[in-house]
């Protein structure tokens, strides 16, 4: 009998032209940037999974505990038999701890890094091999839009970790609504990172062994590549805190010395001490995280946290 294997929709075929122009617009701002999204090369992607092995890095093996913990609760509240989209999959090791309980008829793992996406469901589909298991290489952080091939619904999305924080409050509540309508009337079940005490979301984020550091300096590898840009990693630095007033953890690269980027058709100058902000990823409430659900016209939620109350986990209703 030939072995079953997963599916592969690759949608994430963005124009080579419009990525450049969107590199050239953040790195030309007045405070330059670099979207999260191209962290997740197939090395970033790599090292993103090393820091959730971390000591440091506390929210993956807490949410793994709220999943262990309640898994029999998740399931009465979001059902089961349904259709798993797992947004963001990465390893996809997450979702396929749900997977006894939650007992998904179909699974569907959406991730912008494919070459990463594929390795992990090849695995995937060995584990259970009667599984209906599909891959959607799509960004979706700009636009939540799932092709009609990976079945109807009612769908469960999975949107875990503190991924949500990645987005502003109101690009959050944009991002949900879509979400909501991509679960044909369905639901959610989304992790938010809580407020906790600063020493410990600054040293989540910029670890003693320095893996952040590298997921984070890899970036200026994924822009050389794909603006033809001459940054030298070695000439800038991790820098990583939490802004109180905001809420939030906020990701930069620092230049070491007064240096000058280039690239075809354009370069920036930048002072020794000047950042480049990479990412965001705000930290929640409960009553914060609950707001913002219903902002996005989700229903009904149960929510759990762990112990410490350090993070928590939500179902919402569509």
């Amino acid at each position: 009998m030939t072995a079953r294997r997963p599916r592969l929709l690759d949608r994430h075929r963005p124009a080579p032209a419009a990525l450049r122009e969107e590199l050239a617009a953040g790195l030309l701002a007045e405070t330059p940037r670099i979207s999260p999204k191209f962290l997740y090369d197939q090395l970033g992607s790599r090292l993103f999974a090393a820091i959730t092995e971390l000591d440091a890095y506390y929210p993956t093996r807490t949410e793994a505990a709220i999943f262990a913990a309640r898994a029999g609760e998740i399931a009465a509240a979001a059902g089961t038999g349904c259709t798993l989209v797992d947004l963001g999959a990465g390893d996809c090791a997450k979702a396929a701890s749900l997977f006894p309980a939650l007992r998904p008829a179909r699974y569907v793992a959406v991730d912008i890094a494919v070459d990463f996406l594929v390795e992990s469901l090849d695995y995937l589909q060995f584990r259970h091999p009667a599984m209906d298991i599909t891959g959607l290489g799509c960004d979706f952080s700009s636009r939540l839009e799932l092709p009609p091939e990976i079945g109807p619904g009612p769908r469960l999305l999975f949107y875990p970790g503190s991924s949500i924080g990645n987005f502003s409050p109101d690009d959050a509540v944009a991002f949900l609504r879509q979400a909501r309508a991509a679960s044909q009337g369905g639901g959610l079940l989304i992790g938010f990172d809580l407020v906790k005490a600063t020493a410990v979301l600054d040293r989540a984020y910029d670890d003693e062994l320095g893996v952040t550091a590298a997921f984070n300096r890899n970036l200026l590898n994924v822009v050389n590549r794909q603006l033809g840009a001459d940054f030298r990693v070695a000439d800038f630095r991790h820098v990583a805190f939490f802004d109180a007033a905001a809420s939030r953890i906020e990701m930069h690269l620092e230049a070491r010395a007064d240096l000058v980027v280039r690239w075809p058709g354009g370069e920036r100058r930048l002072a020794a001490g000047q950042r480049i902000h990479t990412e965001n990823s705000y930290k929640y409430t409960i009553d914060g995280a609950g707001r913002l659900l219903a902002a996005a016209g989700f229903g009904e939620t149960h929510w759990w946290t762990d112990d410490a109350d350090w993070f928590a986990l939500f179902w919402a209703a569509a």
